[in-house]
């Protein structure tokens, strides 16, 4: 095994473990406090690699040395911070693959050792109790230390907290996955560590881990390290006894049932695409009967058998993008030049620009004008926004006062004049070139002339948009993703004559507005929706040959994607998918086909090739598909009688896409290929486990087969 390995991480950011002693009243003998620390900020977290494991058993050796001998060990993390598990550079630093194996063996072991130790409170041949006074947030390792400890305070401003491993393509090693469903029951262990995960990565807060049974008290931010070791007495002495209020853990049927809806829930989700939940819910599987010491080897021996899986090394590559290439845009001008919003116009206000007032009001905190063309439809978009402002204090997302200001932020008027004050002003009206250009010069004449003029355009062109305005160089696209709240991506756009001031600017709203972006030239669909709309073009043209809509639809399946091709043309709306394609097919008639079955989807009124059985389950609307599918001749395979298969439709779909990134990484559209996988990951919900698309086409051999090259070099998102 990994045991004789010798971990060294050079570049390791080492969290140390500092121990003092507190006498607590009525306590015999001290308690040791154990606090771990790297030495860094909040924006630097605890993390475990090798050496800070080492700090960790060294920490527990002094402990047991100490005189008088400790009536109990506790474990706490710096503020803000409990640790958010393992130190996850250190497997890309491992560059041998022959290598990889055996060091994640000796960590995993590591890993067990270390966290045993202090948890199972184990001293000179005596049992301490052990407690987790869990004061921030906590991920992956660091969640499962407090696993192992006897006892949990955790303080009711957590920010976050999960078991994010299967998200990575990993599963939890360091005992999560057999003292979880121990603790809280496989049904909420299956939601905490797979549910969770595969759903985008979702995390817990503090109160609501509590709820879940992963803490025995909730304390207050507020001295929460002097209450909980107030706590921490009141158990000693033997006035409260925690154990006693944990509800039992259900098992046998139970215990199976819930396996199973995870397995169900991965097929869902997956496909069978990644093995990585599937392995979490085996662990869980035994944790139900075995030992720790089975259990723990079980975990190393699926953590090492990952190791060298394509799955782990796309999630770490994928990770890497959208932690760290997502938060500095490739390509974008010095930040300094950024200048100050304080005030936002939005023209229109519809669905997209109510979205759109209500995220610069809660983000910017900066009054908020909507205008449209008559009082009617102004009034109905104010009053979405107040009413969605209404729904967050419901929630408990604001507070009545947040509420009330925020309410007041946001404005309508029926004239453009209430710009004149703006340094920003964006559009979100009807798709057409026309309309827009109309509605930029009408802004020209009423804004400053250093105030930044965005469209939220979805395919259009900035740089026509902008061609008549007396300032063309302070126009920029901000494409945001529906739905505005949810997608992190927004796609910056660099018109031709675009100035480096108001790329800037537009840089420092997005991320003051919590979103992630990244630079684009200004080219028809840009990034996300030109790739979408070529990938869903030879599912839509499969249709029109003749493939059956459920065969065409599934065709992708194995790739675990998030949603089927013909549910992302619902959720994206028809009729916006058929403006996005003319506009391509207008461009690039050769690559992009007429979309005539949509056409006439949308002429009927369809929003869905699908619509709802008596089972309450999706079935195909044959009549939508009918539509979909009559043969016209004016798009590649139509009405030839030759119908693909479904693998035809996949290498189609996916061979199709090679090219076009090829042509899109050509014409300089973004810096590099990481950033049409960083697009695609953010904007398209492409998996994790995929590592995006580019290495994904290198993977299976489609790039090289299809363009003649790879787009990234061996090892990226890649094992070899």
């Amino acid at each position: 095994m990994g045991a004789n390995v010798a971990l060294d991480f050079p570049d390791e950011v080492v969290t140390h473990a500092y121990v003092r002693y507190a006498q607590l009243p009525g306590v015999d003998g001290p308690v040791a406090l154990i606090t771990l620390d790297n030495g860094h900020d909040h924006t630097r977290p605890n993390t475990f690699g090798p050496a800070g494991l080492r700090e960790l058993l060294a920490a527990v050796d002094e402990i047991e040395a100490h005189t008088p001998a400790v009536a109990a060990v506790a474990v706490t993390g710096k503020p803000f911070i409990f640790c958010v598990g393992a130190d996850l550079s250190f497997r890309s630093s491992i560059t041998d693959p022959d290598e990889i194996r055996p060091a994640i063996e000796a960590l995993g072991e590591l890993g067990h050792a270390a966290l045993r130790r202090v948890g199972e409170g184990r001293l000179n041949g005596r049992k301490v109790p052990t407690f987790a006074l869990v004061n921030g947030a906590a991920l992956g390792g660091g969640l499962e230390l407090a696993l192992h400890c006897d006892y949990r305070a955790f303080s009711a401003g957590i920010p976050v907290l999960a078991l994010p491993e299967v998200f990575l393509g990993l599963v939890p090693g360091w005992g999560g996955t057999q003292l979880l469903p121990n603790l809280v029951g496989a049904e909420k262990a299956v939601r905490i560590a797979v549910e969770n995960p595969l759903n985008t990565n979702r995390t817990l807060k503090g109160p609501q881990a509590a709820k879940l049974g992963l803490a025995d008290i909730l304390l207050e931010p507020a001295d929460f390290l002097e209450e909980a070791l107030g706590w921490v007495g009141r158990v000693l002495r033997g006035e409260l006894n925690p154990v006693a209020s944990r509800p039992a853990v259900e098992r046998g049927a139970a215990w199976a049932d819930a396996l199973a809806r995870g397995r169900a829930l991965a097929d869902a989700k997956l496909h069978g695409a990644a093995p990585a939940a599937y392995l979490a819910l085996d662990l869980m599987a035994l944790a139900e009967t075995a030992d720790r010491d089975a259990g723990y080897a079980a975990e190393t021996a699926a953590l090492a058998d990952l190791s060298v899986s394509d799955e782990l090394a796309a999630g770490l590559y994928a990770f890497d993008l959208t932690q760290k290439r997502a938060r500095k845009p490739v390509g974008g001008p010095d930040s300094k030049l950024a200048r100050p919003v304080t005030k936002v116009g939005v023209v229109g206000a519809g669905l997209m620009a109510g979205q759109l007032a209500l995220l610069f009001a809660q983000r910017l905190e900066v009054p908020v004008v909507l205008t449209d063309l008559d009082k009617a439809r102004l009034d109905k978009g104010v009053t979405y926004v107040h009413g969605e402002i209404d729904n967050l204090l419901l929630r408990g997302r604001v507070s009545p006062d947040k509420a009330n200001r925020l309410k007041a932020l946001v404005t309508g008027s029926l004239t453009k004049d209430a710009f004149a004050d703006a340094d920003l002003v964006i559009e979100a009206v009807f798709e057409d070139l026309k309309v827009k250009q109309t509605v930029l010069a009408e802004l020209e004449a009423v804004v400053r002339p250093d105030a930044l003029l965005l469209t939220n355009t979805s395919a259009l062109s900035v740089t026509e948009m902008a061609s008549g305005l007396a300032h063309p160089e302070r126009v920029a696209g901000l494409h945001f993703f529906n739905p505005v709240a949810v997608l992190p991506l927004v796609e910056v756009v660099r018109a031709a004559r675009t100035d480096d001031a108001s790329v800037a600017t537009t840089l420092a709203v997005a991320k003051k507005l919590g979103k992630n972006a990244v630079l684009v030239k200004d080219a028809p669909a840009f990034v996300v929706n030109r790739l979408l709309t070529r990938f869903l073009g030879e599912v839509l043209g499969a249709i029109e040959a003749g493939t059956p809509v459920a065969e065409a639809d599934a065709a992708l399946d194995s790739l675990g994607l998030p949603m089927s091709p013909l549910t992302l043309l619902a959720l994206v709306g028809p009729a916006v998918a058929l403006h996005v394609a003319e506009t391509l097919h207008e461009a690039w008639p050769d690559r992009f086909r007429s979309p005539a079955g949509l056409a006439r989807v949308v002429a009927a009124g369809k929003t869905s090739i699908y619509t709802t059985g008596p089972d309450g389950t999706p079935i195909v609307d044959e009549e939508a598909a009918a539509l979909a599918r009559a043969g016209t001749g004016d798009g590649a395979g139509a009405g030839s009688g030759v119908a693909p298969s479904s693998a035809e439709v996949r290498d189609n779909a996916l061979s199709a896409l090679a090219r076009e990134i090829r042509l899109l990484l050509d014409e300089g559209v973004v810096a590099e290929a990481a950033d049409v996988d960083l697009c695609m990951i953010l904007g398209a919900g492409w998996p994790f486990h995929l590592g995006g698309i580019t290495p994904y086409l290198d993977r299976t051999g489609i790039s090289d087969r299809v363009t003649g090259a790879r787009f990234t070099p061996p090892g990226v998102a890649t094992v070899r």
